[in-house]
């Protein structure tokens, strides 16, 4: 396959109690082999606590909303139009700020794991635990 078009009405999507993730390419939808993007809906005051992606690097850009986004133990609020480089293996986490919803454009890569993606979740685990 040489390329995949995805109109937003056929995008896989992905229900959550903190939101919703939009497959916008994956393996098992595009064939993607190297690239992972994923439209990422938090509701307000939900997010996605801290985690670490071992052999991939993300790219997190705020499409609308204010996100409190997290890296390592460094936090800074991020609007729409921000963005943020996370290594492989460093541990990070998004909230929302306020009462309106965020939504991201979270993008990881090589394609790791039947999604395209493994997430490690550190947010029971010192110093994580304690941060927010």
């Amino acid at each position: 396959m040489n390329g995949k078009f995805t109109q937003s009405a056929e995008m896989e999507r992905d229900a959550l109690d903190w939101g919703e993730m939009g497959w916008v390419s994956r393996p098992a939808t595009t064939g993607a082999a190297q690239i992972v993007a994923i439209e990422v809906t938090f509701l307000p005051g939900e997010g996605h606590n801290f985690h670490k992606h071992p052999q991939q690097e993300e790219v997190i850009y705020v499409l609308a909303g204010e996100v409190e986004q997290w890296l390592e133990g460094e936090k800074q609020l991020l609007q729409a139009g921000d963005s943020i480089f996370i290594a492989p293996g460093v541990v990070h986490a998004s909230f929302t700020v306020g009462s309106q919803s965020a939504k991201l454009l979270a993008i990881l890569a090589p394609c790791t794991g039947a999604d395209g993606y493994v997430a490690v979740d550190v947010s029971n685990d010192a110093p994580w635990n304690g941060l927010r």
